[in-house]
């Protein structure tokens, strides 16, 4: 772990064992942090508050900038942890560390470039003259999951630090090497002890404590849906500033006019990459009657043409699962799912030879025809029209993103208005942008992360009345 800027380890001596889901090996050890590991970080970010917070922004912006110039010269490196411990190929482990690193640059020039500024308000009073400005929360608690551990962590702290909040973050504690490696380099790059500081636990310890403790004033939670809803539960009583970004069940509306190329591609890759294992993941196709055949053929045949191999191999596209219950859990859905008359179009197994005889690996699968009631999510669906898309589309609890293919701006537009997503995308593979808030709707979350709208979940908005001066 890393506490106000130095390495420490568990008091008790606990250490929790990272394993490769490739292989099943071993990889590496880390400290297995309590209540009291948790709260030395916390009150080493909150006593490195006041200092950090008082720098300029450009001042501050210098320090993120030289850390994430010494982090960008070890991204193979932390790539190479990254895939070790989640599984994923390398090739985009090496995507997902450039994420970070330009997730930091992104929010540091920001801040450094006066984009980031309040509000000058006349008032009706005579000699007198409001402005609102802004002043960052304190301490931030960052709670991380494993599928994209660093592109996630760097969605919070870059904003967080770059408007002069500090920082513990909490890693899953199945992916916490590549997030240490990174923090170590920020840190190690210039950042002033306690800026940024990791701890790795149990959510029911460490991530309790952080939402808890009255010292934190921000959490930046990215999970499930039900342990958000205990997030805010838990946060409610030090009525802490929260953002949740929660599970998802995206769909994708392929009208009759399609590019079915287009939509195939982006399907294909919106569902399997990261073996599926995103939140923003495609998970139920509709698609109206005309075109449905077509695109099932080109859909299946991507899912077959897929390499499936340990991420460390070059020629791997998906890799394994991330852990043997979540593979046993995608069995029992795509069991019952098929009991109940769905169709088996591709995959369906776990792949044959030595090289996935100790991972958790599982091939590419599509089914169509699937039962409203049945348990799994992946879903392609034949409708009559856009209007039963868009209203099926609707039927789900979540709403985080959503997609439309068509040729038609008028039909594009109808899927803008009514899809309650908090992202929809248009013939475009599902790609998260800097530049663009992100956040959902419904069981999907509250709060935005990226675009400047994320500013306004890291920082208070103060007004001030200047007179007699």
């Amino acid at each position: 772990m890393v506490i106000d800027g130095k390495a420490a380890t568990a008091h008790s001596g606990a250490t929790i064992e990272i394993h490769d889901p490739a292989t099943g090996e071993l990889v590496d050890t880390v400290p297995q942090a309590g209540v009291e590991e948790t709260r030395e970080a916390i009150e080493a970010a909150d006593a490195a508050f006041p200092a950090w917070a008082a720098l300029s922004p450009h001042k501050r912006a210098q320090l993120l900038l030289k850390g994430a110039g010494l982090a960008r010269q070890h991204l193979d490196e932390v790539a190479l942890l990254l895939t070790r411990e989640q599984g994923k190929p390398l090739r985009d482990s090496k995507i997902e560390a450039e994420r970070f690193v330009e997730n930091i640059e992104f929010y540091a020039t920001l801040a450094a470039s006066g984009a980031v500024r309040g509000k000058h308000v006349p008032l009706s009073v005579p000699g007198a003259f409001g402005l609102v400005v802004r002043r960052p929360l304190g301490v931030v608690g960052a709670i991380i999951p494993w599928n994209f551990p660093l592109t996630l962590l760097a969605n919070k702290i870059a904003p967080a630090l770059a408007m002069g909040n500090t920082v513990v973050a909490k890693p899953a504690s199945t992916t916490p090497l590549s997030t240490i490696r990174l923090v170590e380099l920020m840190n190690e790059g210039g950042l002033p002890a306690g800026v940024l500081n990791v701890v790795v636990g149990p959510g029911a310890v460490v991530g309790q404590e952080l939402i808890r403790h009255p010292r934190v004033r921000k959490i930046g939670f990215t999970g499930e849906t039900r342990t958000g809803i205990n997030v805010m539960r838990e946060a409610a009583p030090e009525l802490k500033h929260v953002t949740l970004e929660l599970g998802g069940s995206d769909p994708a509306v392929v009208c009759a006019d399609a590019d079915l190329e287009v939509a195939a591609k982006a399907i294909a890759i919106g569902r399997f990459f990261n073996a599926g294992q995103a939140c923003l993941a495609i998970k139920r196709v509709f698609v109206v009657e005309p075109a449905a055949d077509q695109l099932i053929e080109k859909v299946v045949a991507r899912a077959k043409k897929l390499k499936l191999a340990p991420g460390q191999d070059p020629a791997s596209q998906m890799g394994p699962m991330h852990t043997r219950g979540g593979r046993e859990e995608l069995e029992r859905q795509l069991k019952d799912a098929l009991d109940r008359g769905a169709r088996l179009l591709a995959g369906g197994s776990r792949p044959q030879g030595t090289a996935f005889e100790k991972g958790f690996f599982f091939e590419p699968t599509v089914i169509s025809d699937v039962p409203q009631e049945a348990r799994v999510w992946t879903d392609i669906a034949r409708v009559k029209d856009l209007d039963e898309a868009i209203a099926r589309a609707n039927e789900s609890e979540y709403g985080l993103g959503s997609s439309v293919f068509t040729r038609d701006l008028k039909q594009a537009q109808q899927a803008i208005d009514r899809l309650e997503a908090g992202y929809t995308w248009v013939n475009s593979i599902q790609v998260a942008y800097d530049e663009l808030p992100f956040g959902g709707t419904k069981h999907s979350g509250f709060g935005k992360e990226h675009g400047t709208e994320v500013l306004d979940f890291y920082t208070e908005q103060k007004s001030v009345v200047l007179a007699g001066v």
